[in-house]
């Protein structure tokens, strides 16, 4: 069945995009999850909408607007949010995990008066919800590329500082490492993965790319770095599988793909349970 997606470019775009970000979601959902911001990624993608609507409303007024792919306004607001979360972080010291429902609700609420301004939900903003296989143009493809080499080269130049951040934070600070600087760098490498996996996942499930391979791998890796191996490896069946059977069944894929993960994650607890036993 997989043929079809070499037969026709926006298939083929597709499939290769979806590579991608299976890789990449979960690498990044790692360091996600044993930090324990899992609700990062919630309150990101919806940051997403919200600039997503708020080009789709200066589309109507503006041609440059209305001929631009509204991800890139997506991603522009995502890595703001992500900025603006770490400095109420900084500012709520006791209390940091205030800053993520405090601009997950700003966002929801800003986002809804960009959609009713913008006459309403339509096919386009439809599609960024939920995912489509046929979202990815070549300009898009190439940016994804382009994207997923910058994060996993920054990933790769700092993981022994990330490593060392997610397990013994105190200590970090203790040795010297740039803690602020880090956290910050990190908060846009999970803002540009949200923004180039929604197209694909959509904006409303693309969390659960990032979480549900790490839920799955936490259940065979015996160590971190076999975390990463396992995580990619059920990142990357959950999104083949969730687009073919997505396009083949006509069903949006970023349910096809989350519905795939929920099933490999209650394969992974029933087999390890037994395996425990």
């Amino acid at each position: 069945m997989i043929e079809v997606f070499f037969q026709y470019d926006f298939l083929r775009y597709s499939l290769y995009t979806g590579l991608m970000i299976g890789f990449l979601a979960p690498v990044v959902g790692v360091f996600i999850v044993v930090r324990r911001l899992s609700m990062m990624a919630d309150a990101l993608s919806h940051i997403t909408l919200t600039g997503i609507a708020f080009s789709l409303l200066l589309g109507r007024y503006y041609p440059f607007f209305a001929g631009l792919n509204p991800v890139y306004m997506g991603m522009v607001f995502s890595i703001s949010g992500a900025l603006l979360i770490e400095k109420l972080r900084h500012m709520y010291q006791y209390y940091k995990e205030l800053a993520i429902p405090i601009i997950l609700s700003g966002a929801i609420g800003v986002g809804v008066l960009f959609i009713s301004l913008a006459d309403g939900f339509n096919n386009d903003l439809f599609n960024y919800l939920f995912g489509s296989v046929v979202a990815i143009s070549e300009t898009d493809f190439h940016v994804v590329i382009v994207l997923t080499f910058l994060v996993s080269l920054v990933l790769l130049l700092f993981y022994k500082e990330l490593f060392f951040l997610s397990f013994d934070e105190e200590q970090a600070v203790i040795s010297g490492l740039p803690k602020r600087s880090l956290h910050f760098i990190f908060m846009i490498l999970v803002a540009l993965v949200i923004g180039i996996s929604m197209q694909i996942v959509g904006i409303l499930l693309v969390s659960a790319l990032m979480t549900l391979p790490v839920a799955s791998a936490m259940r065979w890796a015996r160590g971190f770095k076999q975390m990463f191996l396992y995580a990619v490896l059920f990142g990357e069946v959950s999104v083949i599988t969730g687009l073919i059977s997505a396009f083949h069944l006509d069903l949006a894929p970023g349910g096809t793909i989350v519905m795939t993960n929920i099933a490999l994650l209650i394969g992974s607890i029933a087999l390890t349970r037994k395996r425990s036993l």
